[in-house]
C-alpha cells in the first residue's frame, strides 16, 4: 500500500464542531432554575424522612 492510498482513506469528514452545543445552552428557557445541590437534597431529604417515619411508626 502506497502513501497516497493511505492518505485517501484518512480523508473522512470531520465531526461537527461544538458551536451548535454552545449555542443551544445559551438559549434561556422559562421555568425554575435550581442548583444541582437542591435537586439532590430534596429527594435525599424525602428518603431520609420516609426511613425515620418507618423506624418510629412501624408496628
Amino acid at each position: 500500500m502506497s502513501y497516497s492510498d493511505m492518505s485517501s482513506k484518512k480523508s473522512a469528514p470531520l465531526p461537527a464542531s461544538s458551536a451548535g452545543l454552545l449555542r443551544f445552552f445559551e438559549d434561556e428557557t422559562k421555568g425554575y432554575k435550581l442548583k444541582p445541590e437542591v435537586v439532590i437534597a430534596i429527594p435525599s431529604a424525602l428518603i431520609a424522612m420516609s426511613w425515620i417515619l418507618k423506624i418510629f411508626f412501624s408496628p
